[in-house]
């Protein structure tokens, strides 16, 4: 048996939730860490979903107790719920692409094994991501939950705007009607912010960005301010609101509730193979580098 190597001596490996080509990417990533002497632990709701026989499961709760660093296998959806929980804990986090864009997840399923290879002997680069802290007020009593990505205030089922004040650092900034409003990370720049309106944040810029959804009037604009700030959201009118975090997590609100949000105390740690380069990642998934056949000139193979 090999010895156990130095760096990252016990791997816990998450899957994404119901996805049905799960086993044989985990069976081979599974085999692949044992060669090298890594003990290997599948997070407990991961284990259950397939042959949870052939591995030792753990629950998300104890991964930190238990492992050096976390392998998730999946979509950026899977990385956003299991960063939520190893933040705190300061568990490093790999993640393995098994779904669309995969912002977060950046190493393809076919170049896993020598990808990691590297990785695990030291070649890798370290980011840390801020984490977005909100606290619900409602009741009589405080909810909270964190997000990587966004915090999102919006309309419900019934389909009728709201109107929502918003607030920073116990200052009025303003009072807007729209279909929501999203407070964004850096990380969460490229997700429903973008599609929103929303400008992309590099990582390493300390900010949070405001993007009104479907605003009424036409002059509430996206802005950015500074990530030490406190923001608060508050449903002034309207029904079947809600505050949902990293669209995971779902609060209900009744018209004078609201969210607010601040910087968390602790960041979620990613780790991404050498040479990482995020500009390059957003030229690769969002086709910066393809040029419109209308612009490339004659054929040269006429």
């Amino acid at each position: 048996m090999p010895e156990a190597p130095d760096r990252f001596p016990r791997i816990a490996l998450v899957g994404r939730p119901s996805s049905p080509g799960l086993d044989e990417p985990l069976a081979r990533l599974a085999a692949f860490l044992g060669a090298r002497g890594h003990q290997v632990v599948v997070e407990a709701e991961t284990a259950a979903q397939v042959d949870g026989a052939a591995f030792a499961s753990v629950p998300a709760a104890e991964i930190g107790a238990q492992a050096d660093l976390a392998i998730v296998v999946g979509g950026d959806g899977t990385m956003l719920s299991i960063a939520r929980r190893l933040a705190a804990l300061d568990v490093p986090m790999i993640g393995v692409n098994q779904g669309r864009l995969g912002f977060l997840t950046d190493i393809p399923l076919a170049r896993m094994e020598s990808s990691l290879e590297a990785m695990l002997a030291g070649r890798y680069v370290e980011e840390r991501r801020t984490l977005l802290d909100a606290t619900v007020t409602r009741n009589g009593g405080q909810e909270r939950a964190l997000a990587l990505n966004d915090v999102v205030i919006n309309r419900g089922s019934l389909g009728t705007m709201i109107d929502c004040g918003v607030d920073i650092d116990g200052r009025p900034m303003f009072t807007m009607r729209a279909d929501g409003m999203i407070v964004a990370t850096p990380t969460g720049s490229t997700a429903y912010a973008l599609s929103a309106g929303g400008p992309i944040v590099a990582p390493g810029v300390p900010a949070w960005a405001l993007i009104p959804v479907a605003p009424h009037a036409l002059t509430h604009r996206p802005i950015v301010v500074d990530d030490t700030t406190t923001i608060r959201l508050t449903v002034i009118r309207g029904r079947d609101a809600a505050a949902h975090c990293d669209g995971q997590v779902r609060f209900p609100l009744a018209e004078g509730e609201g969210v607010t949000v601040r910087r968390a105390a602790f960041t979620a740690r990613l780790l991404h193979p050498e040479g990482h380069d995020y500009f390059a990642m957003l030229r690769q998934k969002l086709h910066w580098s393809e040029t419109p056949d209308r612009l490339r000139g004659p054929s040269h193979d006429a």
